[in-house]
This record gives structure tokens, C-alpha cells and sequence, in this order.
């Protein structure tokens, strides 16, 4: 039986790139569900919030950084069912963004390792590694070959 849909999350994720080539993406570790996501980091919209101004909030929290919005890459136009909660809808918004300061965050590039206090790391995935099967939730895979299509040449990796 399937769970009827009784509200829309509306999440909003920023795509960064940096000039070594690399995509970053946040591992997650969801206690309550026993479940860990590679996924792009970002959130859900506030009330009274712009998306623009949501991934700039979402990237300071996460990240510990300002940027600045680059370029639209993709808004959800499927319907998709939340992974973590099946009365919920996604809709999703993804960013490249661009970083006006150094990250301020631990970056492991050693893949998952999750310390008790710590449920989200972030990584860097080299261009060549990077793709669809890199991201754990279908939207995001669907983000995924969207920007090895779009950002095929070394343009997004200026900053």
C-alpha cells in the first residue's frame, strides 16, 4: 500500500567545484533511519525564504562559508517520494555555487567515516570519478549526470 502524499519538502543544494576538479558532496549518516547518503550539500527552505537565499544560508551552516550563486542546474520536474518521511513529496532546486572564501569545514577524502559527535562529512570526488553512481537519492543522481553533461569543459572549475 502506498502512503498518501500529505505535503511538499521543498530542499534546495548547492553544487561547488573547485580548481582541482572536484565536485563536493556530503556523506550523511541518518541515526534515526540506520541509513548513510552521499548526497550535495544543502536543505530544506525556510518560510519566507528565496531559494537563492536558502542555499546561501544553507552553505554558510553547512560549509561554514559565503558564495555566491553561479548558475541554475536543475528543479525537479518528476514526481519523486521523500526517502525519509513517505507522506512527503521532494522538490528539489540545485546551484552551482561558488565559494568566496576558503572552506572551513573537515574535508575527508578518505570516504565515510563517521565519529560518534559528527553525522555529515564532506568530500571532494575527482571529475573522472565523479557520476550518478557517486549520489545515494534519485534526484541527485539525476543532478549528477545533468552536470558532467553541462560542465563537460573546465569552465565551472575557475573559481
Amino acid at each position: 500500500m502506498t502512503t498518501a502524499i500529505t505535503s511538499i519538502n521543498l530542499r534546495v543544494y548547492g553544487v561547488l567545484m573547485n580548481d582541482q576538479k572536484q565536485v563536493l558532496v556530503s556523506d550523511e549518516r541518518i541515526y534515526y533511519q540506520n541509513l548513510e547518503v552521499t548526497k550535495f550539500p544543502g536543505g530544506g527552505l525556510e518560510l519566507g525564504e528565496g531559494t537563492r537565499d536558502c542555499v546561501i544560508r544553507e552553505s554558510k551552516e553547512e560549509l561554514g562559508i559565503d558564495v555566491t550563486v553561479v548558475d541554475h542546474i536543475y528543479t525537479t520536474d518528476f514526481f519523486q517520494q521523500s526517502a525519509f518521511n513517505p507522506e512527503h513529496q521532494i522538490i528539489s532546486v540545485y546551484y552551482l555555487i561558488k565559494p568566496l572564501e576558503p572552506l572551513r569545514v573537515y574535508v575527508n577524502n578518505k570516504g565515510p567515516v563517521y565519529p560518534k559527535e559528527i553525522a555529515e562529512i564532506f568530500r571532494f570526488v575527482d571529475w573522472e570519478f565523479f557520476d550518478e553512481n557517486v549520489m545515494s537519492l534519485p534526484i541527485d543522481k539525476v543532478v549528477a549526470r545533468l552536470v558532467k553533461e553541462k560542465y563537460a569543459t573546465a569552465e565551472p572549475f575557475i573559481f
